[in-house]
């Protein structure tokens, strides 16, 4: 049997729409596999109860096909569904990493992003890598059609998850079929900076880099409270904040010594309209891990 962890995922963050993505250090997925005849699939954890078992439903399912690597798959939840945080991307890229050293396919992190992509299309419709890429390579990820394009970053966040659900469907149907050159030239600039920040591991500048005036502010409305959460972690220090994937988790950029009193934050503006939450103390971290049991 194999065991890989694969963490949870922020991406879009703001101006890097379908493009920019991150792996967090918390919370993640952990994936078991042994082989079978055919592909089963059990699942425990977050949210489970809500989590196809049938592998033509499940996105590890694909990845199994894809890899033509059937084998009993078992799935411990630590990523909600419907958190905005790559749930399905995390159980894909841990399935993808798995069955590939359990088959031997010799295939690279990188030729795996698309494999578990094909497990997203389940999701989302479309075979997104924006979640599945730093799942599976760690640190910051810029994807493009022919390209993953991966930097080590180290960045601490917050990431606050309210009781809410917000379907990547729903999400997309929201983007806007258009946008202004003003608006375009604006995140454009913005992506930029913040890649560079990325770079640099530099919290003020990646901060900075999250404005989008395009899709955010079509997605902070399917988020209760989003607007007082956003507040309330500018006030307690953070430098930046946004819409994490298609939400309803919410994403912070800090400098380490403000983490907690900006989780605390917004865990208090969320509760004073009575919605619960959970805060994760964080950062931009590494990708899937293996372990040979």
């Amino acid at each position: 049997m194999l065991t890989v962890r694969a963490p949870a995922t922020s991406a879009n963050l703001g101006s890097g729409f379908d493009v920019f993505g991150v792996a967090l250090g918390t919370p993640a997925d952990v994936v078991r596999v042994e082989r079978a005849p055919e592909t089963r699939i059990s699942i425990t954890g977050a949210g489970s109860q809500y989590i196809p078992e049938d592998p033509k439903q499940n996105t590890v399912g694909a990845v199994a096909d894809a890899l033509d690597a059937p084998a009993h798959i078992k799935i411990d939840k630590g990523v909600r569904p419907s958190s905005g945080l790559g749930s399905s991307a995390a159980s894909a890229a841990a399935a993808a990493v798995a069955l590939n050293a359990l088959y031997d396919r010799g295939l690279s992190r990188e030729e795996l992003v698309p494999i578990a992509a094909e497990g997203e299309a389940l999701v989302s419709g479309e075979a997104h890598a924006d979640n599945v890429a730093p799942s599976l390579l760690g640190g910051f990820t810029v994807v493009t059609d022919d390209d993953v394009t991966q930097v080590d970053a180290q960045i601490p966040v917050v990431a606050c998850l309210p009781e809410q659900s917000v379907s990547t469907r729903d999400a997309r149907g929201v983007v806007p079929d258009s946008a202004t050159l003003e608006d375009v030239v604006d995140t454009v600039g913005n992506a930029s900076t913040l890649t560079v920040g990325m770079t640099r591991n530099d919290p003020e500048l990646v901060g900075r880099g999250m404005n989008d005036a395009i899709v955010t502010p079509r997605r902070t409305a399917l988020i209760d409270g989003y607007d007082d959460v956003r507040e309330a972690a500018l006030e307690a220090g953070a430098t930046g904040v946004t819409v994490s994937g298609a939400g309803p988790g919410i994403l912070a950029v800090c400098h380490q010594q403000d983490q907690r009193e900006i989780a605390g934050a917004m865990v208090d503006a969320f509760e004073d309209i009575g919605i619960d939450c959970r805060a994760y103390q964080t950062h931009v971290g590494e990708g899937a891990r293996l372990y040979r049991d």
